[in-house]
């Protein structure tokens, strides 16, 4: 399949690939649309549409199209990044100070500099999705468009302690009544799912060039979440 044909299929089945479409140019868009589709295939999930992937691709069920991949793209990227941790001692970790570059600060190289803004907007840029373009946690607040409700991979802000503008944000992974399940970075100088208080939360946004995510029921706990997790 030549890359139009790829893209032509992503779009039958949902998948946004911004305003250019199927214009042949394998972006970051599209490698964003391939590796959701990757996922909801089952296959590896790494943004290459090898033979597998076009495969399943011209296999799968237009029946099943959707308004939204089920898995955002940022939200499957972010996942690659579970486990990363800041450097022991005075070492830096490339990989957090790659999120930073990511994230349109290549000026950062030190991971002892809040780093939670810059995971979230990196994974984003990743996916071709424009960020905040900020550090600061809550310049999400008003970013994108509002959510009524926590969704799978809604960008959630949340204050920190009685501060007018310290925050943290972190990618929806889970809710219940009560909490609210964060894939975040710099939780406690990691990359990790962390549950956090729901009446915390100050926003749930989406990214305003995407379609809105379709209602689905989230999981109510996530096995492995930490709690009482240092947003600092």
């Amino acid at each position: 399949m030549t890359v139009a044909e790829i893209q032509r299929a992503l779009l039958a089945r949902g998948y946004d690939l911004g305003p250019s479409g199927a214009d042949g140019d394998a972006g970051p868009r599209t490698i964003a649309a391939v590796t959701a589709f990757q996922y909801s295939a089952g296959l590896v999930a790494d943004g290459i549409a090898g033979p597998r992937t076009q495969a399943a691709l011209q296999k799968a069920d237009i029946s099943e199209r959707r308004e939204a991949p089920e898995k955002p793209g940022w939200l499957v990227l972010a996942e690659g990044e579970l486990g990363v941790r800041e450097g022991a001692g005075a070492a830096n970790n490339p990989r957090v100070v790659k999120l930073f570059a990511d994230a349109g600060f290549p000026g950062i190289k030190t991971d002892s500099t809040a780093w939670c803004a810059a995971f979230v907007n990196a994974v984003l840029e990743r996916a071709g999705h424009r960020g905040s373009r900020s550090l600061a946690a809550r310049s999400f607040e008003s970013w994108g468009v509002g959510l009524p409700a926590p969704a799978l991979g809604a960008i959630a802000t949340k204050k920190r302690g009685n501060s007018s503008w310290q925050g943290h944000t972190g990618l929806v992974v889970g809710a219940n009544k009560d909490q609210v399940f964060l894939l975040g970075g710099n939780q406690s100088d990691a990359v990790n799912v962390a549950a956090f208080k729901r009446s915390e939360i100050l926003a749930y946004r989406w990214p305003s060039d995407v379609p809105l995510p379709a209602l689905h029921t989230l999981p109510t706990t996530i096995a492995g979440a930490h709690s009482g997790v240092s947003e600092a």
